[in-house]
């Protein structure tokens, strides 16, 4: 039996598994879970709740370990996607994608709810994400690298206009509207206030059987009350 032949007779499984991340990737998730659902003293051990990385959001995990298992887990998903998911090639991830921070940021969030939903006790969770997850995902992938990279990466379109964004002139002009924000908010505030009350509160002091208004405190004349209330 021929190499092909032997390839063609190995039996292969219809669909595969999701990808498990590494161990530090694991803990982070285990971290953030004892951050919601821990005890008062777990929650406590933990330190600083903003400062636990998130692998979603790629740009929270510093650890090296953890940054290098959280890339090799997101690049298991993105093979992983591709085989189980795709069909015709427009619907591919490109094999560049760490080069694309728009789908570096992406395709961490979708492996992060792929992740969610394959632990939940049922499938609607998969379902909200086979339903609008996944295909808006490549919606906006296939809307965003249009055809750039089908057979090669090529170099960011958008790059010289941001180039001019970062240049000294348009950094200047924007930082000039910013001054002028500024300098016209005293007036903008003095518009919204409420006018302050002319003069200084009167307090007195009233007999309630005769209703005479007794000396001011403050030094204002007595005077009396000559109109009734309605249970006088």
């Amino acid at each position: 039996m021929t190499t092909e032949q032997a390839r063609r007779a190995a039996p292969t499984p219809m669909v595969y598994a999701f990808p498990v991340p590494g161990e530090h990737v694991r803990l982070a998730y285990r971290e953030l879970h004892i951050a919601i659902n821990g005890t008062e003293e777990q929650k406590k051990a933990l330190g600083n709740h903003a400062l636990l990385p998130r692998p979603w959001e790629p740009a929270t995990c510093l650890d090296a370990e953890l940054r290098h298992q959280l890339w090799e887990w997101l690049e298991d998903v993105v093979i992983w996607l591709n085989r189980e998911y795709t069909w015709d090639v427009s619907g591919l991830i490109p094999s560049c994608w760490p080069v694309h921070p728009h789908l570096v940021h992406e395709i961490a969030v979708l492996a992060d709810q792929r992740r969610r939903a394959g632990l939940a006790m049922t499938s609607d969770a998969l379902e909200e994400w086979h339903r609008y997850c996944l295909p808006a995902f490549a919606d906006r992938m296939r809307n965003r690298l249009r055809t750039h990279c089908d057979d090669e990466h090529k170099s960011w379109p958008a790059k010289p206009r941001h180039n001019e964004h970062l240049g000294e002139a348009s950094t200047q002009r924007r930082e000039n509207a910013f001054a002028h924000d500024v300098d016209a908010l005293p007036v903008n505030r003095r518009a919204y206030e409420q006018p302050e009350p002319t003069g200084r509160p009167r307090l007195v002091e009233v007999d309630l059987d005769t209703g005479e208004i007794k000396e001011d405190p403050l030094g204002a004349q007595p005077r009396t009350r000559t109109e009734k209330g309605p249970c006088e």
